[in-house]
């Protein structure tokens, strides 16, 4: 059982605010420098170093050297998740009298960013009800299965599978934080995120975790999944 000092070091770490930049600077999955998450928490090299070096050791974030360089990326897809309930119960607050006016980069999250490793935002969302509604998968409150019809259907479209018998969760739902309602993640959520990106279906936008569609992610997501973005 998780003691009360562990629960507490773990929020403490992710409820500062420049740690809490870095954090989400890393949730779309993406392995970043310490100098790279210093300017994405707007604090100098030294002071994000101090940040890391305790995030590490608390199991937030691992380091992966390559070379001359450190790079830092979110430990599991559970520290992706934590971030992400994060972000819902701050949506959650009661809303200012006065409404808030978004930008066009919190528009263009809504629409479609990435959740660590997988497709999130209404694209995330639409592409979950796709695959439920043509029998490619079965979605519980906490848990998902993919069909035989949903392995011969992703196949068609050239996307490889690897076994379901994995340590990782295969197959399950995570709670949109914007839209409310489940998109795929798990193994099959990373593979079809993965599959968007190498077919040109998707791109990154630059400093934001918001990815645009593009014109052919536009016909091919209409043709393969029936999800229309007009709509959206």
């Amino acid at each position: 059982m998780v003691s009360t000092a562990d629960f507490a070091e773990i929020a403490a770490l992710a409820g500062d605010p420049a740690r809490a930049c870095m954090l989400q600077a890393l949730m779309d999955g993406r392995a970043l420098t310490a100098a790279e998450l210093a300017r994405a928490a707007g604090i100098t090299a030294q002071t994000a170093s101090g940040h890391l070096s305790r995030m590490v050791a608390a199991g937030l974030l691992r380091v992966e050297p390559q070379g001359r360089h450190r790079y830092h990326r979110l430990a599991s897809p559970a520290v992706a998740r934590m971030m992400e309930s994060i972000m819902q119960v701050a949506a959650d607050r009661v809303p200012t009298p006065r409404p808030i006016r978004t930008g066009p980069r919190d528009r263009a999250l809504a629409q479609a960013r990435t959740c660590y490793d997988h497709l999130a935002g209404r694209l995330g969302v639409a592409l979950a009800d796709a695959m439920v509604a043509g029998g490619h998968v079965e979605l519980a409150d906490d848990a998902g299965l993919i069909t035989a019809h949903g392995r011969d259907f992703l196949s068609g479209l050239g996307l490889v599978l690897p076994a379901s018998g994995t340590t990782r969760a295969f197959c399950r739902p995570c709670l949109d934080w914007s839209e409310r309602r489940p998109h795929l993640a798990g193994t099959l959520g990373r593979a079809l995120c993965n599959h968007a990106f190498d077919q040109g279906w998707v791109r990154r936008v630059d400093g934001t975790r918001a990815v645009s569609v593009t014109p052919k992610g536009t016909m091919e997501l209409k043709q393969q999944f029936g999800v229309d973005l007009a709509a959206f």
